[in-house]
């Protein structure tokens, strides 16, 4: 397999017919045989890459270029919203707040330093951010929709019967409300470049979505929500378990079109 040919199998596996903004192509290569996967990648994991001897580097998070152009993929959160008829101005309003949050937080980085080490060694090197998580969260809905939700508890009990959720050392927690609260309608919020923060989570609050399930959210953001009058559920499930989730599922795929993959930092 060529860079080309791993970054197509991610976005077939997702549906996707284009590659994202937070995913890149960074340093091509070809004839790759033995990968090593990572969350994240920074210069020592690639020379320890080169050093043992691997083809290629598909790291998870963006670098490069996809970290800068890593805003432009949360109008996800949009389409969301709005299969739930939350209201539409409402919708980009909230996201473009975001964009402009996470678009100067981005600004302020060196972005090349990475990369540029890839391509003075000369190895591969992919990032796949959103069609590893488009697989993480189609397990994480098959696995709610093939459960008995009642109460806010029991999506935790069963994402827990995913072994990533299970084996992390972080537990999926209710961070908002209470776990004995009954679910009307709950939405999986993730596979959006990031979570919604305090003010996405509101808007499903007010439009009867009374529980919204995040990877996760910073203090800054809860404690906006619980300064709030809105009533609701919000829940994290854990940014490695999920991750890891994700990148597994696309390493099995890898597996099976004959690619060695080393596993670096993944729950597995």
């Amino acid at each position: 397999m060529n860079t080309r040919d791993i970054m197509n199998l991610a976005l077939k596996l997702a549906n996707m017919d284009h590659i994202p903004a937070d995913s890149a192509i960074h340093v091509e290569g070809d004839n790759i045989k033995k990968v090593l996967l990572t969350i994240d990648v920074d210069p020592s994991i690639i020379m320890l890459a080169k050093e043992q001897g691997y083809d290629a580097i598909i790291a998870h998070h963006p670098i490069g270029k996809s970290m800068l152009d890593f805003h432009k993929v949360f109008d996800r959160h949009i389409e969301y919203m709005l299969a739930y008829d939350i209201d539409e101005e409402l919708a980009k309003e909230a996201v473009n707040a975001l964009k402009q949050k996470v678009m100067l937080r981005t600004h302020t980085s060196i972005y090349t330093h990475t990369v540029a080490v890839a391509e003075m060694l000369n190895m591969p090197l992919l990032n796949i951010h959103l069609p590893c998580d488009e697989l993480m969260r189609q397990r994480i809905v098959n696995t709610l929709k093939a459960s008995k939700i009642e109460k806010v508890s029991d999506i935790i009990d069963s994402v827990k019967q995913i072994p990533e959720f299970r084996d992390a050392y972080t537990d999926p927690l209710v961070v908002y409300g209470d776990a004995d609260n009954k679910v009307n309608r709950y939405a999986v919020v993730i596979a959006a470049g990031t979570n919604g923060g305090a003010e996405i989570a509101k808007l499903y609050f007010v439009a009867d979505v009374n529980t919204v399930v995040y990877l996760h959210i910073s203090n800054e953001e809860l404690a906006k929500l619980k300064a709030s009058t809105v009533d609701g559920n919000l829940v994290i499930l854990g940014h490695h378990a999920g991750d890891s989730l994700g990148l597994n599922i696309f390493a099995d795929e890898l597996e099976k079109h004959g690619l060695e993959v080393t596993r670096l930092g993944i729950i597995h």
